[in-house]
């Protein structure tokens, strides 16, 4: 029997206000939306992800010289340097090791419990300085999501594997953002085959009022309340 996962991504401190650097609006008042579903039973697996980025990542802006929120840079795929992809440039968020990479005060999370359930993990993502990882499962190049990368290891995260070792079967998406992280997870969870459910009033869009044109552009994803999954 295929079980169940609730993925919570990034919910960190530099994603929430006041003091995050790239601070999506409202992005503290889901935790504890997303407290009631991490103690609820519906869910046998439970994993939250960590953007988890050395200091010279690619994603973050340099100005003057580039503007933050509206710049781009090239990506280039580290196994083959013909696929390339655009990216938006950042403020400097969620660097290893600091405070703004840290776990939101209040998110019901045990370290202790995490480090001994083996249906409780933290993914980290984001760690190649050269690629951009939106989604918890790798960056968005074809031969990544046919397994790992001798050149870039750290391209694809821990997650593929561990949903395949848990018997997972379903996954329901939280976190932040809705626009960004939680949209490329829950994306490439029912690319991977999982039925997928985007819990909204547990995510917080970085342009709410783009949020509806984004949903309409996704495929094979369901979207509900934390009310209907909780019942």
């Amino acid at each position: 029997m295929s079980r169940v996962a609730l993925i919570v991504v990034d919910m960190q401190n530099d994603f929430c206000p006041p003091d995050g650097s790239l601070a999506v609006a409202g992005g503290r008042d889901i935790v504890p939306t997303i407290n009631l579903l991490l103690k609820s039973p519906k869910f046998d697996v439970k994993i939250a992800t960590k953007d988890w980025h050395p200091a010279d990542h690619i994603s973050f802006a340099k100005p003057p010289e580039q503007k933050l929120f509206e710049s781009f840079t090239t990506i280039v795929n580290p196994d083959d340097a013909s696929q390339t992809y655009e990216t938006r440039l950042w403020p400097v968020h969620c660097v290893q090791g600091t405070k703004g990479a840290e776990l939101v005060a209040g998110l019901d999370v045990d370290m202790g419990k995490v480090e001994k359930d083996a249906d409780w993990r933290i993914i980290e993502k984001g760690q190649d300085s050269r690629v951009e990882m939106y989604s918890a499962f790798y960056a968005p190049f074809d031969n990544l999501r046919q397994g790992p990368s001798t050149i870039a290891p750290f391209a694809r995260s821990a997650l593929p594997d561990y949903l395949k070792e848990r018997s997972v079967g379903t996954v329901y998406v939280v976190g932040l953002a809705a626009d960004y992280c939680v949209k490329a997870t829950a994306e490439d969870a029912a690319k991977e085959g999982y039925t997928t459910f985007i819990v909204e009033d547990a995510t917080k869009a970085v342009d709410p009022s783009g949020w509806p044109g984004v949903k309409a552009g996704m495929t094979g994803i369901g979207f509900v309340e934390s009310k209907d999954v909780l019942n």
